[in-house]
């Protein structure tokens, strides 16, 4: 054999893709809950507000049932007779249905909070069961430009042409005005102020003006019915750029928290961490105890003080449960394909890698949280942490 022929990848299906979106992930989830609920619907929308929110929260364990008559989806395939739907954000009920009916009223959303608390997830989640597709997404960078809000051109046939509609290139904003659909904006504080402010008439007037083309037909470009933008921002993040307060006024704000109860976020990140790692192609073995270890002391970090109610310093990075899944599916992605001794032994490191991001005095506020609680609970007996505290010179 060959070192060619040693290293040449296994062939993968066409149809095979690191992450699905949403709509894909829950196809079958969606096109059960379209003729599930056969209520009133805003313009444009794929399911009704009900169903929306309970496609985002799940059916809190209860199988939906289908009456005989609606068992056949659009594309003539045979729904189930019934589905239990499985939640997908962890968060208040009452935030997800203030952001259905701001949706419903074609107003602006904007979801904020800290790094990782699944604004992404969310706003994914909504255009997803709103329009049928998540797909029309602006990514803001301090390098947008205007015209990914607006449109450009396609300067061959520009140049051939001059300024007509096959020319033009549709931005995803002004897809989702012509199409009547959800568009999502990623991080719009990180867009320079004087582009932000593209949206500000884009959301008052639901209208786009092509001036290239005044006087063909195609200058003025109006939002169909359902149109409306969710965008996301982070609180906490280096780089933003603050938003005019006529921007602001465009939008309805909601506030996603970190998941405030322990078990909840201590069982999400189990179950994130198990799903990246056989996607990986292995089985998650991480013990519980350790994941139990793990996201406590990221609570406590993040939060200032422990269970315990002992003051901790908070590091400067954010101490996010996306960051506590990542951890976690390094774990075991270790134990699966690197086994060697416990996970537990792993866990400083990764942590270190975590908090000495930003500001180098998060070392040494990483390693007072193990000269205190991690100590103190070694002190009170408990073997879990006593091999935690003993791991200290690992942090160094």
């Amino acid at each position: 054999m060959t070192v060619t022929e040693h290293v040449r990848p296994t062939a993968v299906p066409e149809t095979a893709s690191q992450v699905l979106s949403a709509e894909q992930r829950y196809a079958d989830e969606l096109a059960f809950l379209a003729a599930y609920d056969g209520g009133a619907r805003p313009p444009g929308w794929a399911l009704t507000p009900r169903a929306v929110v309970t496609f985002v929260q799940g059916s809190d364990g209860e199988a939906l049932k289908l009456p005989a008559d609606r068992r056949t989806g659009p594309d003539g395939t045979e729904l189930p007779a019934s589905m239990t739907i499985l939640p997908k954000f962890v968060g208040e009920r009452s935030l997800v249905e203030r952001c259905v009916i701001t949706l419903a009223g074609e107003r602006g959303l904007l979801l904020v909070g800290e790094p990782g608390t699944a604004k992404s997830m969310l706003s994914e989640l909504l255009a997803a069961a709103v329009c049928g597709t998540s797909a029309l997404t602006v990514q803001g960078t301090a390098g947008t430009t205007e015209d990914a809000f607006r449109y450009g051109w396609n300067y061959a046939l520009l140049l051939a042409q001059g300024p007509t509609p096959q020319a033009l290139v549709d931005s995803p904003v002004l897809t989702a005005m012509r199409t009547g659909r959800v568009v999502r904006i990623e991080e719009v504080t990180r867009c320079l102020p004087e582009v932000q402010d593209a949206l500000v008439s884009i959301l008052s007037d639901r209208r786009m003006n092509v001036p290239e083309l005044v006087g063909t037909g195609d200058g003025l470009i109006r939002a169909m019915p359902g149109f409306t933008v969710i965008a996301t921002a982070n609180l906490r993040d280096r780089g933003v750029s603050e938003m005019s307060s006529a921007l602001k006024r465009r939008f309805n704000f909601e506030t996603i928290h970190p998941i405030s109860d322990a078990e909840t976020e201590t069982d999400l990140v189990r179950r994130q961490a198990t799903a990246a790692v056989q996607r990986a192609g292995a089985a998650y073995t991480v013990d519980d105890a350790v994941l139990d270890a793990l996201v406590t002391v990221f609570r406590d970090l993040r939060s200032g003080r422990s269970g315990e109610n002992w003051d901790v310093e908070r590091p400067g990075t954010v101490m996010s449960t996306a960051e506590a899944v990542q951890v976690a599916v390094s774990l075991g992605l270790a134990a699966a394909y690197l086994p060697a001794g416990d996970a537990l032994d792993l866990v400083p490191g990764h942590l270190l890698g975590v908090v000495r991001k930003d500001d180098e005095n998060d070392h040494a506020r990483l390693l007072g949280y193990w000269d205190g609680p991690v100590r103190r609970r070694a002190e009170d007996g408990s073997a879990m942490w006593r091999r935690l505290w003993d791991l200290r010179e690992s942090l160094r």
